[in-house]
């Protein structure tokens, strides 16, 4: 089966704006279903179109089959099929021999920026950048799905 093993961090403002970093690629993400069970994503990007379904989170490891699609495809599933949506950059950073993918949210989720890291094991080890803090793995608010139906702006600060 194919897995997934995530473990997800906010990230300060302030140390994440004065980092030298490569150019992100902007996505458009929505969901064909958003249930706690499972997910049915599409993705579109300048380059590339997936659709992704995601099974239940068990720790940092859910179920995982990711399917590269045709642009064209991806778009018309979004337009026509999309119960709900989000656009991010995302920018993958190297930090000792590790990537780390980092999403800075736009429109209603505008003033979020979330760090993922992918793991082989959920006990496999890795060095937190300085511009990490807080792990948010597990907490289904940052859970992009949830991010389209209670966006980061609707949140009690």
């Amino acid at each position: 089966m194919a897995q997934e093993i995530e473990r997800k961090y906010l990230v300060d403002h302030t140390k994440w704006g004065k980092l030298e970093k490569p150019a992100g690629d902007v996505y458009r993400q929505g969901y064909l279903l958003t249930d706690p069970q499972k997910t049915i994503r599409i993705r579109l990007t300048a380059n590339h179109a997936y659709l992704t379904i995601k099974g239940l989170s068990v720790g940092a490891t859910r179920p995982e089959y990711e399917y590269e699609i045709p642009q064209e495809d991806a778009k018309e599933l979004l337009d026509k099929f999309a119960v709900t949506e989000l656009s991010k950059t995302r920018y993958k950073i190297i930090h000792r021999h590790k990537t780390w993918e980092v999403d800075e949210f736009a429109g209603s989720n505008a003033g979020l920026i979330v760090a993922e890291i992918e793991l082989t094991s959920e006990d496999g080890s890795f060095d937190i950048p300085e511009w990490v803090t807080g792990e948010v793995t597990g907490d289904e608010k940052y859970y992009n799905s949830n991010l389209t139906i209670r966006p980061y702006k609707n949140w009690d600060m």
